[in-house]
């Protein structure tokens, strides 16, 4: 169990860095550019703060929104100002920071609204006062302007390179999905083979794919929010479609999760297995469904193939027919009800038309 649950953060870990790397690059690229441009253009021999403010701004995620950047941009140029007047004026020192960090804020709060300016005058402005030795290199108000360019290759990068929400999200969309089918892929496997320890897996599989649902439904939330107000406002029908896509699918885990929890109460007392094959079977090819489920939300094709297999398994989800009279078979294909309305929804279908294709109780 402990090397699954290994396998799968690795497997996590290595899914974030191929989203983030191209929005980690263009931000490397950004910082060292600003710094560079300060050392050429304004002659300054340690533009630190040039490369803080590109890097602050553009961050190392795909949600950069026009007017989140500028607020940044903007909280880092009022609090190196502040600094900046502040140390020329009475030095350094704790009650000076004090006050630094009071004025930044107090102007920046004036200025706009927006937390991440008010957050970012505080954060800068203090380490203006905490570095007072750069001045020494670069004259006074020399980390402002610093600032000010880095904010400003900010902006450009912003505008010239606008980010693909859409993308990043049907990239989470293909792995949560997948989750789903490795999970559901166990609960078959461990059936078919009478194998608690395959079993138990899909258990942990289940739990250890809580982050990357979460990561998928935030981003989603979030992207929806860029959409309404951005650039990227033609990708909104698609955007929704994907916030709605994650909240199933992560109903249907969360079902998934119960049926791979309560699969080992089948056996008996005496440690004999009633006859679930059939049940496999229909655990297996929900599987099959979803992976296609996941092909198609991740590549944005057509959901006819995956709808049509996930209908069939709906239809055959009858705990008379596949408990075969045995109530502890039949309560697990009960439990394997809800997920499959779920990832028909998920597929495109409306509820009633989903709920529609399993057989009366």
């Amino acid at each position: 169990m402990r090397t699954l649950v290994r396998r799968i953060r690795i497997r996590q870990g290595v899914a974030r860095v191929r989203s983030g790397f191209w929005p980690i690059v263009q931000a490397s690229l950004a910082a060292g550019v600003a710094y560079l441009l300060a050392r050429l253009v304004l002659g300054h021999d340690q533009p630190f703060f040039a490369a803080v403010a590109a890097w602050v701004c553009l961050g190392f995620s795909f949600d950069r929104e026009l007017r989140k950047v500028a607020e940044v941009a903007v909280g880092v140029a009022v609090g190196v100002g502040i600094g900046e007047v502040i140390v020329e004026l009475i030095g350094t020192g704790w009650w000076q920071l004090t006050v630094v960090l009071l004025l930044s804020a107090v102007l920046a709060r004036f200025i706009d609204r927006g937390p991440l300016l008010v957050t970012q005058a505080g954060v800068q402005a203090i380490v203006v006062v905490g570095l007072p030795a750069a001045v020494a290199h670069d004259g006074a108000f020399g980390r402002w302007t610093d600032a000010a360019v880095g904010g400003l290759v900010a902006l450009a990068v912003t505008l010239l390179l606008p980010s693909d929400p859409l993308r990043r999200l049907r990239s989470l969309a293909y792995e949560a999905t997948t989750e789903l089918a490795e999970t559901l892929e166990a609960v078959g496997r461990g059936l078919r083979d009478h194998d608690m320890e395959d079993l138990g897996g899909a258990l942990v599989r289940g739990r250890a794919s809580e982050a990357v649902l979460a990561d998928w439904s935030a981003t989603a939330r979030k992207a929806e929010e860029i959409a309404r107000m951005g650039v990227n406002r033609g990708q909104r029908g698609d955007i929704h479609q994907l916030v709605a896509q994650a909240v199933l699918v992560d109903r249907a885990m969360r079902s998934v999760r119960l049926l791979a929890r309560r699969a080992p109460t089948v056996v008996g007392p005496d440690g004999t297995w009633p006859e679930v094959g059939v049940l496999a079977d229909e655990v297996e090819r929900f599987a099959g469904g979803a992976r296609l489920l996941a092909s198609a939300v991740g590549g944005g094709g057509s959901f006819e193939e995956a709808r049509e297999v996930l209908a069939a398994v709906a239809e055959a989800a009858d705990p008379h027919a596949l408990g075969d009279g045995d109530l502890r078979v039949a309560s697990l294909v009960v439990l394997l009800r809800s997920p499959v309305v779920d990832a028909l929804e998920a597929s495109g279908l409306d509820p009633r038309a989903a709920r529609d294709h399993l057989p009366e109780l």
